[in-house]
């Protein structure tokens, strides 16, 4: 495969007479050079679009198992967790403080 790599290679495509006409008014009024290009970027872009939507739901479903076992099998917090959430809730407690004295000024 990596050895053909950059080269071309053919695709034939059987339409009915009038897909072809009405394809290749679509290329005419969308700027491209011929029908070949037309379908040649249009089969990209759609390509692109599914391979991105597969990849996204990919994600999503690692994710949602992630989530999952987060919520039926919960591990417990590591010493880095307990001291950020140490240090969260002294910024809530000075900022309770700030809002305290805003409102009395």
């Amino acid at each position: 495969m990596e050895k053909d790599k950059g080269k071309k290679a053919g695709f034939d495509i059987r339409l009915f007479s009038e897909q072809r006409e009405f394809f290749e008014k679509a290329a005419i009024l969308g700027g491209y050079k011929n029908l070949t290009d037309f379908v040649i970027q249009t089969i990209q872009e759609k390509a692109d679009e599914i391979i991105a939507k597969q990849a996204k739901s990919l994600v999503l479903q690692d994710d949602s198992e992630i989530f999952s076992e987060a919520i039926i099998d919960p591990q417990e917090p590591d010493a880095e967790l307990l001291e950020a959430k140490e240090e969260f809730g002294k910024y809530r407690i000075k900022e309770e403080q700030r809002k305290q004295r805003l409102k009395e000024d």
